[in-house]
Parts: C-alpha cells; sequence; structure tokens
C-alpha cells in the first residue's frame, strides 16, 4: 500500500474544565477512516510518539496522542536521560486510572466530531507506561482493538492505586495484542503468562508475543531499539487493526 499524504495539527480536547494537549495527524484527502488513539511513554508526547501517530495516518487512520501528563504536568515532553526517566516516573506515580479513562474517553468523543473519523468503533496503541494504560483502555466499550506494548505493571497494579489492571480483564470487549521483550527487566516472564493466563480465562480476543528484546524495543530513538521486533510487531498491529476497524 502507498502511503497516504497527510496533515498534522497540535490541537486540545476538551474533558470538562481540562483542555487536554494533542497531537493529530490524519490523511489529507476527504474520505472516512478508521481512528486510532496513541498513548505515550512515561516520556510524553515527544518525536517518537508523534512519529507513530504520523506513521498510522499515512496507513490510512486518523490517529491522535493525547497528552495523559495533563493534569500534572502540561507540555511535559522529554528525551531518554536517567533524568528524564526520573522525572517521567515522577509524574506517571501521580497518574489515577480514572482519570486516565476519562481523558481517553474525552479523545475518542472528540474524534467522533470529526468528519473524517468512521465513529462507530475505535483502536489504542500504547508503549511503555502507555502499555499499561491502553491494557485499561481495552475496558472502554468503543475501544475494539488494542495494542499494548510492554506494559509493566498490569499485573501488579494500577494508577493511583486500588485492584490490579489484570483485574478488569473481563471488561474488555474488543480484541487486545500484547508485545513483549523476553529481556525485558521491568517485565518478569511471570507477570507476562499470568496476562495471557487471564485473558485465555476470560475468552478475551487476544494474541500475546514474546521478542528477544529489551524494554522500548520498538522506539528507534532508544538504545534498546530493536529492528527486527519492530518490523514484526509492526506487521501484527497492522493487521490486528485491518481486521478489527
Amino acid at each position: 500500500m502507498t502511503e497516504l499524504k497527510i496533515r498534522t495539527a497540535h490541537i486540545q480536547v476538551p474533558n470538562g474544565d481540562l483542555e487536554i494537549a494533542s497531537y493529530l495527524a490524519q490523511p489529507v484527502e476527504e474520505n472516512l477512516f478508521p481512528a486510532v488513539v496513541v498513548i505515550q511513554e512515561i516520556f510524553g508526547v515527544n518525536a517518537h510518539i508523534r512519529e507513530v501517530t504520523e506513521k498510522f495516518a499515512k496507513e490510512g487512520y486518523v490517529a491522535i496522542a493525547p497528552s495523559i501528563y495533563q493534569r500534572q504536568a502540561p507540555g511535559f515532553e522529554v528525551g531518554y536521560t536517567e533524568e528524564n526517566v526520573k522525572l517521567g516516573r515522577k509524574y506517571k506515580e501521580q497518574t489515577k486510572a480514572s482519570e486516565l479513562l476519562s481523558d481517553i474517553q474525552a479523545t475518542i468523543n472528540y474524534l467522533k466530531t470529526l468528519p473524517t473519523v468512521k465513529a462507530d468503533k475505535f483502536g489504542c496503541i500504547g508503549f511503555c507506561f502507555g502499555g499499561h494504560v491502553s491494557y485499561l483502555a481495552a475496558t472502554l466499550p468503543e475501544i475494539q482493538a488494542t495494542a499494548s506494548f510492554y506494559g509493566a505493571g498490569i499485573a501488579t497494579g494500577t494508577p493511583g492505586g486500588g485492584e490490579p489492571t489484570i483485574t478488569l480483564t473481563p471488561k474488555i470487549s474488543g480484541t487486545i495484542y500484547c508485545f513483549f521483550g523476553t529481556e525485558d527487566p521491568l517485565i518478569p516472564i511471570e507477570q507476562v503468562d499470568q496476562i495471557e493466563a487471564e485473558l485465555q480465562k476470560h475468552q478475551i480476543k487476544h494474541q500475546v508475543f514474546r521478542y528477544q528484546a529489551d524494554h522500548g524495543f520498538f522506539c528507534d530513538h532508544r538504545s534498546s531499539y530493536n529492528a527486527e521486533a519492530t518490523a514484526d510487531a509492526w506487521v501484527k498491529t497492522k493487521q490486528l487493526f485491518g481486521q478489527e476497524l
């Protein structure tokens, strides 16, 4: 498929009194397209996340990356130094699952207002902390395809505290693909197995993919980037959204 020409914009998504800074990418041509919400790593809606958002638009999606740290640190965007990691984790610890779900639902509601969006079902993809958040987002009724990349803590906790996110697995109504690296120090293989077992137990449509790769393997701005794993995961992600949206 030939890549489509796209246009991008920095926009604000309303959620009550909150304005969520978001990056929007969509094909230039006038048509109806499925829509995908892209969830950031702990590093904000930075160059990598914008590039992923644009990548989807070139494939024929309306893609949007909302700032999930809007409540904690408006405009937050950093690279990958140790100091950046500490700062990103600090803001992550201040998030709450209920607020994250509210902001993602507001993003979906915004997408429905766009004349180019097929407004019946939506996709979601997330990386790092966003991989965890996308697992949460999969419980929203309108999310019918989710790609969760190396989301740490799904089996052991949830943003803001409470029962682990894995306990919400029965609420997933669509299809979810989970991508993990077997060399990831943040996600023990036992937790990956636990997630897969829970998805099977509740008969959620899913696939769990394991790559001989480190945390962050999809990001070509990081030293942990793994080109082979990324290429395969991207093919599988496109298949997922192509089938479900």
